[in-house]
């Protein structure tokens, strides 16, 4: 016979359906509310029990109906674990020790990525170096360069300056006599020479005044021979006391008279002269015309201004350098040393002209700390411009037969340190820290840490390590950066 166990409340029937009227036969209850079946009576308790009791129950509490198994007779009765309240007891404490591994492996990581492990270059060459001493070897990929050679050559030491051109002469054209303009002879923007005519007002009135002039200053002067020669004729009849002396002092009179008169006429003759010269407008200096103010047919008084000209050929520049390095620049000049500036235009990219250092000014700017340099550019081919801005470069000194590599071979480590890549016999590269110097014109003077014939990596750095092997392309050397022959 088998037994079936229900965990039920006593005098309930196994079918747990309060109106179940179908008996079921040898069943019985103990006092701890446990029934036990036949098995004649399983058949219609599970009748009775899937028909009445879970067809009336909905979807969601079916699960919770009472499970069962079927036991041996004279099986001692246990309660039945509850497998699912175990589950969920134990299912917190899992995912909490897998979150706990989860952190600890991310702050290993953190703490390896950015503490852990030290990048600087030195120490880079350095576990390089230990690598290549203490392991053997390990092949790896050939990484293709560019590469050139350190040269040994000269390069200069400049100032640079902010600073704008200024024209040595720059006249404003005007009439010196009034009348109507009757001729331009020049066109905007043209190079005149000195002396050469501008422009030419109304001449005739003046011409007139001329010829007034010469007529009177003829006639004044007849009358000043005249009365010269009465003098004389009053002077012999007052030796033989024919006339009287005052009759010939009032002659003498009368002849300086006359030649005052001439002479104020001849004073009026050159003024009208001059007029006439004035009515002719010529090029005070040699130099480029401006925009003309005046047209041809417009009544011209004294004073106006009819155009402008700027000298440009050569044209000087005022630049200022500041105070704590015009020492050795005042020294140069003291000893009558020529210094070379350079005239650059506003991006500090294209060289405009070149030139000489004239003079520095006799003070310094309190407001800027700064002294004011003047230098002069012939300007041939007319690149300077009045009032144009430049950034002026003003050669100090050169350093001659010194160690020279492209700025580009310098890279930048920790600590603001520099070093370059050095190719050796067998194509690895090595890291050589080195000393930086003057800069100027795409290249860069070497200190220490290089000597003159050793290559040095240009392009291709971003793979490279100290020990990897490379396939050198060679550029062109470094171009010396030599000063101007003064």
């Amino acid at each position: 016979m088998i037994i079936a166990a229900f965990h039920v409340a006593p005098h309930v029937c196994p079918c747990f359906d309060p109106g179940c009227n179908v008996g079921h036969a040898e069943t019985t209850a103990s006092n701890s509310g446990d029934l036990r079946l036949s098995s004649r009576s399983l058949l219609s308790l599970h009748l009775c029990a899937f028909e009445a009791g879970l067809a009336r129950q909905p979807a969601t509490n079916r699960r919770s109906l009472p499970r069962f198994r079927i036991l041996p007779v004279n099986t001692p009765l246990t309660p039945i674990p509850d497998q699912r309240a175990a589950t969920r007891e134990e299912r917190p404490a899992r995912l909490r020790l897998i979150g706990f591994g989860c952190v600890a492996l991310l702050a290993g990581g953190i703490y390896y990525a950015f503490i852990g492990r030290d990048t600087t270059p030195a120490v880079l060459g350095a576990n390089a170096q230990a690598a290549t001493n203490n392991e053997p070897k390990k092949s790896g990929p050939v990484i293709p360069v560019l590469a050139t050679q350190a040269m040994s050559g000269d390069i200069g030491v400049y100032l640079t300056g902010l600073g704008s051109v200024a024209p040595f002469n720059n006249v404003v054209v005007k009439s010196r006599v009034a009348g109507q303009l009757m001729k331009v002879n020049f066109t905007e923007g043209q190079f005149v020479r000195a002396g050469e005519l501008l422009a030419e007002i109304d001449a005739r009135p003046y011409q007139v005044l001329v010829a007034q002039f010469e007529g009177q200053l003829v006639r004044d002067e007849a009358l000043l021979k005249n009365a010269v020669l009465d003098m004389e004729r009053y002077r012999s009849l007052g030796a033989t006391n024919a006339i009287s002396k005052q009759t010939f002092a009032t002659q003498e009179a009368v002849v300086a008279q006359h030649q005052g008169i001439v002479q104020s006429d001849r004073a009026q003759l050159d003024s009208a002269k001059l007029n006439l010269v004035y009515s002719r407008i010529t090029a005070p200096i040699s130099g480029r015309v401006g925009l003309r103010q005046l047209d041809a047919g417009n009544m011209v008084s004294t004073g106006d201004g009819l155009l402008t000209i700027t000298q440009v050929e050569p044209i000087a520049a005022v630049f200022a350098i500041p105070q704590d390095e015009a020492p050795p620049v005042l020294k140069k000049l003291r000893a009558g040393e020529k210094l070379t500036v350079q005239a650059y235009d506003r991006e500090h990219k294209i060289k405009l002209a070149e030139g000489r250092l004239l003079t520095v000014d006799n003070q310094i700017d309190a407001a800027t700390g700064t002294l004011k340099c003047k230098a002069v550019f012939d300007n041939r081919d007319a690149a300077l411009f009045p009032n144009q801005f430049i950034n002026a470069r003003l050669l100090v000194d050169t350093k001659r037969a010194v160690t020279l590599v492209p700025t580009a071979a310098v890279q930048r480590g920790a600590e603001q340190s520099t070093f370059v890549y050095v190719v050796g016999a067998d194509s690895a590269v090595a890291i050589r820290p080195v000393t930086l110097g003057t800069a100027e014109g795409g290249v860069v003077e070497i200190m220490s840490g290089l000597t003159p014939g050793e290559t040095v990596v240009l392009e291709g750095v971003d793979r490279l390590a100290s020990g990897s092997k490379v396939a050198v392309q060679m550029k062109d050397s470094p171009r010396t950066a030599t000063a101007p022959a003064s």
